[in-house]
């Protein structure tokens, strides 16, 4: 049996920077696709995202987070190391943030692995499309999780 896979996108796209998720997961689909990898694209529905990735053996989610850190800076981590980062690495503006993800997921014993892209954002305005700054990285974002795709699946 093989392993399942998914890349997850999250974010509102209609809270500018907020949609980074969404954004990145689209190009991944577009430029970097893979066989076997499933994508999908959860927006703010974060509360039924614990029970889709159960499905899955290895999951990566992508999202935007204000975090203190230079706007287009990307981190990604395994959410089990979750609890060695700081609170505000956290924040989300839908749904659920990846620390309550956490401690639901330890709650239920979920067996998935799970990775986290985190991408600082700056404008959570109403609106579409990204700030300047954060367009002039996506493809360097991108990029970036695109190999670690390649190494991690």
């Amino acid at each position: 049996m093989s392993k399942r896979i998914a890349v997850i996108g999250i974010g509102n796209t209609l809270r500018r920077d907020d949609g980074i998720g969404i954004i990145v997961l689209e190009s991944l689909l577009k430029f970097y696709k893979r066989q076997g990898i499933d994508y999908l694209n959860f927006g703010v529905a974060t509360f039924d995202l614990l029970h889709r990735i159960r499905d899955y053996d290895t999951v990566l989610l992508i999202d935007g987070v204000r975090a203190d850190l230079p706007v287009g800076e990307l981190k990604i981590f395994e959410l089990a190391n979750l609890k060695y980062y700081p609170d505000n690495l956290t924040t989300s503006t839908h749904g659920l943030n990846l620390k309550d993800i956490f401690e639901l997921a330890k709650k239920i014993a979920l067996k998935t692995k799970i990775y986290v892209a985190l991408i600082q954002i700056n404008d959570l305005s109403y609106g579409e499309g990204l700030s300047n700054i954060l367009k002039d990285k996506q493809q360097e974002i991108t990029k970036q999780i695109s190999l670690f795709i390649d190494k991690i699946f």
